[in-house]
């Protein structure tokens, strides 16, 4: 039999991730980024507790050639924008330095759109240096978390702590490797999904993200 949901929302969960971090020990002088859609929630509680910038890390697949489904890398946003790609993969499936290129230019030119969807002109937060705590509402498989934090390394950023409500066990131990820290309130050993952790669970609207991105500003100001 499964678990009861951990989370009535999005919200509260954030709330009770940015109580756990303070008591961990929050990084000194913060920027939270959220994977969009369903993490900005969880990120503006956490970004407003902290008194700290909140920011989106959006990210993109780099479909294999012929198979757009199988991922052989990612294009992951910011001031400086940065490409991930398995080598392996991109080698296998005869992916080339011009197609790699192709589809980095294609993908970047889609983050930017959804960027000026999300925050209009404002300009991402530079990272070099930072420490960044990157949040998402749940996590099931890791792989869009994997992605980001690869680019954020890249990056430069001084440290990562991931926050996260919900993940597998196993899933957020391959994932620990790759971070200074992490701050998780549920790793339950029979995962269905993330959104089985919550009572409500629906999905989070451009028009929220908006409006949450707005409420951070004016609280930063």
């Amino acid at each position: 039999m499964w678990g009861e949901a951990r989370f009535q929302d999005r919200s509260e969960a954030g709330r009770k991730l940015a109580e756990a971090i303070l008591e961990a020990g929050a990084p000194s002088n913060p920027v939270v980024l959220a994977l969009p859609r369903g993490g900005v929630p969880v990120a503006y509680e956490i970004a407003t507790r902290l008194r700290a910038p909140l920011d989106l890390l959006i990210v993109r697949k780099i479909g294999a050639p012929g198979h757009p489904e199988f991922g052989i890398g990612a294009v992951i946003d910011g001031a400086h924008p940065q490409t991930v790609i398995n080598d392996e993969a991109a080698a296998y499936t005869g992916a080339t330095a011009d197609y790699i290129e192709q589809q980095t230019q294609k993908e970047l030119a889609e983050i930017d759109r959804r960027r000026k969807i999300y925050l209009g002109d404002r300009e991402p937060v530079a990272l070099g240096g930072r420490h960044v705590i990157l949040v998402d509402d749940g996590i099931a498989t890791g792989g869009t978390v994997r992605a980001a934090l690869k680019g954020l390394r890249q990056a430069g950023v001084g440290s990562v702590l991931l926050a996260v409500p919900t993940a597998p066990p196993d899933v957020l131990a391959a994932l620990e490797e790759q971070v200074d820290r992490t701050v998780c309130l549920d790793t339950p050993d029979r995962f269905g999904s993330v959104g089985a952790q919550y009572m409500n669970f629906e999905q989070t609207t451009d028009d929220e993200v908006i409006s949450l991105l707005e409420k951070a500003a004016a609280f930063r100001r």
